[in-house]
């Protein structure tokens, strides 16, 4: 097995270019401590990134959706990314993935991590930003708006991958989980962090932000699950955070004994004024716990899970038993 080592003065995309495109064996590229300041591409299989510790080892960049290209069109959420990891069986672990771009208002769309890619696990990460923080992809099969996809992967095949993300820390503020990839947290600390009221739910109080926004394709078992996490709000008023609203209308993202602090609002999702979507997103929790655990008001067209079925929501049933666990 090769083991590379590389330092903030480095450029980690020149390392990766000299590498064969298809790595005979696995490949361990260690960071050391620092700030790695580059928009980074990552189109290899077989490797693992290990930095030295999750709070030390940046990879930083500030690209967003609103800012304006030379030929007067935005760049859009697809192509704000600070590293888009285009490869199967790929993991990281004990780094910060970040996109510094700020305030949410004048920025837009900010994508730290785009991961598109089957057997994708991450270990003790941090992902920070404002809105849309972590993709996982693949992209929906057509945008809702004309360019709406400009980017890397607008016209790849729109295949589904598994990915897990184990302990990790995730911010932002509007949909700042979204996509349609088949994706288990694990122990992860979610942080919705406020930055002023986008719209005010239906008796008039302020909504700062969603923190699932999924596109599940029609027919794909699973989507998001999150089981023994911690979601914790930040300069936000009580009950002013919904745990997620559909991209598409059949997403799906289902809570397993998660902690909620007070910041989640009563109705736990929203619908995205698509009422037709009641019928077809799957929303569920199963022993919630904390002052925004509580399902009593929950919208009707989510689920309360009994013991039986939240057993169909083990990582070894969302992500198949070949799925390489750390």
């Amino acid at each position: 097995m090769q083991n590379i080592h590389i330092i903030p003065k480095d450029s980690i995309e020149a390392v990766l270019n000299t590498l064969p495109s298809q790595p005979a064996e696995p490949v361990n590229i260690y960071l050391a401590s620092g700030t790695y300041r580059e928009k980074l591409v990552i189109d290899r299989p077989y490797l693992n990134f290990i930095g030295e510790s999750a709070a030390d080892t940046v990879i930083a960049y500030d690209d967003y959706a609103k800012f304006l290209m030379p030929d007067g069109t935005k760049r859009g959420t697809f192509r704000s990314y600070t590293v888009l990891l285009d490869a199967h069986d790929v993991t990281m672990e004990n780094l910060t993935i970040a996109n510094l771009a700020a305030p949410r208002k004048k920025a837009g769309q900010a994508v730290a991590l785009y991961a598109d890619g089957d057997r994708l696990v991450f270990k003790n990460c941090r992902f920070t930003g404002n809105q849309d923080t972590l993709f996982t992809g693949p992209l929906p099969p057509s945008p809702k708006e004309p360019g709406g996809f400009t980017g890397p992967k607008e016209f790849a095949p729109r295949i589904n991958g598994r990915q897990l993300y184990d302990n990790c820390y995730i911010c932002g503020n509007v949909d700042f989980i979204f996509g349609s990839a088949t994706a288990y947290f694990r122990n992860c600390h979610i942080e919705a962090i406020g930055d002023g009221a986008i719209s005010s739910d239906t008796e008039g109080n302020p909504v700062c932000g969603y923190i699932t926004a999924a596109s599940t394709p029609e027919g794909q078992p699973y989507g998001y699950v999150f089981a023994d996490c911690r979601i914790t709000g930040s300069n936000c008023p009580a009950e002013s955070f919904y745990l997620g609203r559909p991209w598409r209308n059949y997403a799906k993202t289902v809570f397993i004994n998660c902690t909620m602090d007070s910041c989640i609002h009563p109705a736990g999702f929203h619908d995205w004024k698509k009422p037709e979507a009641h019928d077809t997103v799957y929303y569920a929790e199963y022993n919630s716990l904390g002052d925004g655990g509580s399902c009593k008001n929950r919208a009707p067209f989510t689920h309360v899970l009994t013991d039986s079925e939240a057993q169909n929501y083990t990582i070894d049933k969302v992500l198949g038993e070949d799925f390489p666990l750390p």
